[in-house]
């Protein structure tokens, strides 16, 4: 059995779970169901937020990329979910609140990339002498930094939370580095 059999065999697995529990019904499969969250995280199998953050299906959207870092890919991403969500009719958040949050981890590969700047100054798209302000090597400073870089941009409604984390791989906790607050104060 190779790994695609074992993971198609673990999905007919969940399905038969789904199905069992009631919760396969046509209202949970809704483009946004009953999302309160945007979690952009890190492609990390270690750091997968669903899991260390117990997310149940319908309560967030997780994004996820190399670092979890704000790029301009992921904006464009974050763009394309607001106008699914526009399309639908399901505007996220409509009628409570709304969070992103921001959460990278420690140990983290993109770290291994600080020696190869014209790579990571491609993959944010900035210039190399730009690159101290993404700090790389420091979990801490580049979500305090993301969650800046997030803040700084209009379309976001100012009144959505948004929050910084960093997970440590070592302890499995998760440090609160930038408190929830709203994206704009009026």
């Amino acid at each position: 059995m190779n790994n695609l059999d074992r993971l198609l065999q673990r999905n007919k697995e969940f399905a038969v779970q789904q199905v069992a529990a009631g919760t396969l019904m046509p209202s949970l499969l809704r483009a946004m169901p009953n999302v309160k969250a945007i979690i952009i995280g890190c492609a990390d199998m270690r750091a997968d937020p669903a899991h260390v953050l117990g997310i149940k299906p319908g309560e967030a959207v997780v994004l996820r990329n190399i670092g979890g870092r704000i790029t301009p890919g992921l904006l464009e991403q974050l763009g394309l979910l607001g106008r699914i969500g526009q399309v639908a009719g399901e505007i996220p958040g409509g009628g409570g609140e709304f969070h992103i949050i921001v959460m990278q981890h420690t140990n983290c590969g993109i770290t291994q990339l600080a020696g190869d700047p014209a790579m990571l100054a491609h993959y944010f798209q900035i210039q190399e002498g730009e690159l101290k302000t993404k700090a790389v090597t420091d979990p801490r400073a580049a979500v305090a930094g993301d969650v800046a870089s997030l803040r700084a941009i209009p379309a976001l409604p100012g009144a959505w939370l948004i929050s910084g984390l960093v997970y440590d791989v070592a302890t499995g906790l998760v440090d609160v580095v930038v408190p929830p607050a709203p994206i704009r104060t009026a």
